[in-house]
């Protein structure tokens, strides 16, 4: 189609919509023809729609007509992401910026693309929550642009980045259809494709809406500045903070080049003869900043600082903040231009990375500074640029960024920690990824842009290059059995399934292509506890071999093990280092993989985040023979599709998990745990409500319902003088001060309710949550509902327990595990229904996790917006449905 061919279209549009809402003027285009990134491209238009019906309107014109479409929010992206590199029509959200509601019980909120960022931010402060993502461009960027690059900001040390607070998302595809994915009721049955849009640029649809979760805004801040001689001495410094159990908000470095280009700028006090500078937060109570900035300061001089500056005002605090934010304004002063890198290494990598990026940007005659968030390993050296509108010079620019980046891959990185990859830097995903990892991610944009339409060129190189290096690549060849295997590989069926212990990723591969070719099915069986309700199959692959610690790194703040690990296998392993991994299990016996691949989350998950939060890498084998290697051991990592969470609940059917990186955090200093016992169900949900939404540090805000035969009440902290009987639970954990805060806070509020409470140190909420679980008997229903956290009271209310059901309720989370003792077969179909009917009528769900043997339930009950699009997906990763067949609803 020529460009005078779109023009007639748009100008057809225009009366539609409005010539106010269609813009074909050369003169007026020339503002979308860029982003924050050196890359151009030259739009056919710009339409602004108001609402999803007319994206949708849009997208269908563009459809039929073949026109590439480019979404945008603010333009402030780095990477090209938003460049309408193949003309098209660049879709503007910016008029889609309503909030559309804040729920402050729940801590969450739905918002339209448009809304910019600071914005939303300062409404919700009014209410004491905050959205921590908190990217450069916060003033202008929008919530679209943010999930589109993933983004990041100075608080990703503690609080993580976009992905960690988006909950679900409303797309239109390509062919205007929307669907929803994810939601404000939790760990919905599906694939996370959430994940998958988080970060995907546009490629994949259009994101006209978000689900956000929220958090408090912490009461207390504090600031410190300090000095030291190197870069090396300030690592060390960070590391040591580290150990000692701390997590500060920020961790902030400026090397001595910046400081003094900012201090010449700006003259905001920097020390001028210092080798680097760290900018380090604390928050929390009021009770725990000042210890913390006393311990912080005293680790400091521990590693031989020069000087350290505690903001003792707002003032202050901002002075400091000014100096680190004045950076960008400062190089433009040097030069008409620069370039800002993006490229993440672990952190204890950070001084001999910069060492290396120095050497590179001298010998290719450049000058430099550097900023970077030293708590995540994210890097951003700012080159200067004499002349931009010299296309060699910027060449050259660019292939000294390239340099850097295979540096930072090298170092065990990424080549885009929070900026994304655009047009910048699809030429540079081969440096992470091979042919298998970016086929995947082909397959991804395939099946949600089978048109190519979308973004059309981001993120992913060449889909020949891919495939022809997929086909160049080695085959994998057939292997022999390893001792473990026993049966047969036959056509017939095998009178027991063949059982198959592989002892490493390719082994694992080898076999699955093996028995898949042959048509056979595959059970995956990690440590067994999960497996009650699947059907059988033709073999079962074991991850028992497939187990131990790979990598224990940490300085860094992770750990790669082996799918195969039992959870107390992991921590025993870290906890010397004052480390562990904030997940809880039921069983003993369960491996990381299986409790990973079923999405089983403790209600730590408040404290914590969800395991999708923790994962950051995992090694896959697939049917086709293949290993992935997918993701990276870095905290933030915005290189292409999320490939590790889809794998995160997919339950095995799209691949078998052999190794996982987990984000490792410091063990808390203090946990506690307040048990009270309201009179009525209708106080303990007021109450825990209450509770949950001003928590701070919680990690449980429990309702529990104990009206069983007494299995799981013998494993209360508490005798139980009648039944059924309610007890409201909180657990709070972290630096002791903000413990005893806490609870103090939370002993307030009962006491105001006139509910007693007892406090105790062990059990914790998640405990006495794995007990229940672990409490059931085999011919126990047990039954998982989820709804949005501010719908538990009206779940409760209609979904009327019996006299024989407990139940516990993670208020925070929206989630209630209900156990029936041994219903008949027959019942457990009508309990499941009564249970299912409640929560649909909420907008939830509810699963079985186990039932009676004899009975005949749907165990999901639950129908995705985009099942066919999960079905595609494990179509070309698990083939075809023989990999963990009804293991999952697809």
């Amino acid at each position: 189609m020529t460009t005078a061919d779109t023009q007639a279209l748009l100008a057809d549009l225009s009366t539609r919509l409005g010539p106010d809402r269609v813009i074909v003027d050369p003169a007026q285009l020339i503002t979308y023809e860029v982003d924050g990134s050196f890359d151009r491209g030259h739009p056919d238009g710009v339409v602004f729609p108001r609402s999803v019906d007319e994206v949708v309107q849009l997208v269908r014109w563009a459809a039929r007509h073949q026109i590439p479409l480019i979404a945008r929010g603010s333009g402030t992206g780095l990477a090209g992401g938003a460049v309408p590199e193949h003309g098209g029509v660049v879709v503007q959200l910016g008029l889609m910026n309503h909030v559309l509601d804040i729920d402050l019980t729940g801590r969450s909120a739905v918002v339209e693309a448009g809304v910019v960022n600071l914005i939303f931010d300062t409404r919700v402060r009014q209410h004491g929550l905050f959205f921590p993502p908190d990217p450069s461009s916060q003033r202008t960027a929008t919530i679209g642009g943010n999930i589109g690059t993933n983004a990041g900001g100075p608080h990703c040390f503690k609080y993580g980045v976009t992905s960690n607070y988006v909950t679900g998302v409303e797309v239109v595809l390509s062919d205007g259809r929307i669907i929803h994915t994810g939601g404000r009721a939790l760990d919905i049955p599906a694939y996370d494709l959430t994940a998958l849009f988080v970060g995907s640029e546009g490629t994949l649809g259009i994101i006209t809406r978000a689900d956000l979760r929220l958090l408090r805004d912490p009461p207390a801040v504090r600031t410190l500045l300090a000095a030291f001689d190197s870069v090396e001495q300030a690592g060390k410094a960070v590391s040591a903070i580290i150990a000692r159990g701390l997590v500060p908000a920020t961790m902030e470095m400026m090397d001595s080049s910046i400081v003094r280009i900012v201090e010449e700028y700006a003259h905001p006090g920097l020390p001028l003869d210092a080798g680097a500078v760290l900018i380090i937060e604390v928050d929390g109570y009021p009770e725990s900043v000042g210890p913390q900035i006393a311990e912080i300061e005293a680790t400091l001089r521990d590693c031989d600082v020069r000087e350290v500056r505690v903001a003792q005002s707002a003032a202050e605090r901002d002075r400091i903040w000014f100096a680190r934010k004045s950076a960008a304004g400062a190089m433009a002063r040097l030069a008409p231009a620069y370039y800002l890198v993006d490229g993440t290494v672990p952190r204890s990598k950070l001084a001999e990375t910069l060492a290396a990026v120095n050497r590179i940007i001298e010998a290719d005659g450049f000058r430099t500074g550097h900023v970077f968030h030293a708590g995540d390993g994210n890097l951003h050296p700012l080159i200067l640029i004499e002349n931009p509108s010299d296309r060699a010079l910027i060449a050259r620019v660019l292939e000294t960024g390239r340099k850097i980046l295979e540096v930072c891959v090298a170092a065990g990185g990424s080549i885009t920690g929070e900026h994304g990859v655009g047009i910048e830097k699809r030429a540079f995903m081969p440096l992470m990824y091979g042919a298998t990892e970016l086929s995947l991610m082909w397959d991804v944009k395939d099946i949600f842009d089978p048109t190519g339409m979308m973004n059309p060129g981001k993120v992913l190189p060449p889909r020949d290059e891919v495939m022809a290096g997929l086909h160049n690549a080695q085959e994998p060849q057939p292997g022999r059995m390893s001792p473990a295997a026993t049966g047969s590989l036959s056509e017939s069926a095998p009178t027991a399934p063949v059982l198959i212990a592989p002892e490493s990723a390719e082994e694992a591969a080898e076999r699955l292509r093996d028995l898949t070719s042959a048509g056979q099915s595959v059970r995956i069986r990690g440590g067994g506890t999960k497996s009650a309700l699947l059907p059988p199959a033709d073999a079962v692959v074991s991850t028992a071999h497939l187990s131990g610690i790979r990598v224990l790194a940490p300085d860094d703040l992770y750990i790669t093990v082996g799918a195969g690990t039992c959870l107390e296998e992991l921590q025993k392993a870290v906890h010397p280092y004052g480390m562990w991994a904030p997940i809880a299990s039921p069983w003993s016996t369960a491996t990381i993989g299986g409790t990973i691949a079923a999405n089983l989350n403790a209600p730590l998950r408040m404290r914590y985040g969800s395991l999708r939060d923790l994962i950051l890498a995992a090694t896959v084998a697939l049917p086709n023979g293949r290993v992935a290697r997918i993701g990276r051991p870095v905290v933030k990592n915005v290189a292409g599709y999320d490939l590790p969470k889809v794998h995160v609940g997919a339950h095995g059917t799209l691949g078998l998990l052999c190794d996982i990186t987990i984000k490792l955090t410091p063990l808390p200093r203090m946990r506690a745990t307040l048990i009270a016992a309201p009179r009525r169900i209708a106080q303990a949900l007021e109450t825990g409500a209450k509770l949950a939404q001003h928590s701070l540090i919680a990690s449980a805000v429990l309702l529990l319902e104990v009206a069983d035969d007494g299995r799981w009440a013998a494993s209360l902290p508490v005798s139980l003088d009648r039944r059924p009987m309610t007890l409201l639970v909180y657990t709070a954990e972290g630096l002791a001060e903000d413990v005893a805060a806490e609870l103090a806070a939370v002993r307030t509020v009962l006491r105001n309710a006139g509910i007693p409470a007892l406090q105790i140190e062990d059990p914790s909420g998640s405990d006495l949550w794995g007990a229940f679980l672990s409490a059931a008997q085999p011919d126990d229903l047990m039954v998982r509902i989820g709804v949005a956290p501010r719908d538990i009271g009206a779940l409760l209310q209609r979904a009327g327990f019996g006299g024989q059901e407990s139940y516990v309720a993670d208020v925070a989370a929206g989630q209630v595990y209900v156990r029936a003792p041994a219903p008949h077969p027959d019942d457990a179909g009508r309990i499941l229904e009564r249970l299912r009917t409640a929560a649909r009528t909420l907008g939830g769900y509810a699963v079985a996790l186990a039932a009676p043997a004899r009975a005949r339930i749907d165990r999901w009950g639950f129908t995705p917006d985009a099942l066919d699009k999960m079905q595609a997906l494990r179509r070309r990763w698990g083939a075809d449905g023989l990999l963990n067949p009804g293991a999952f609803l697809v």
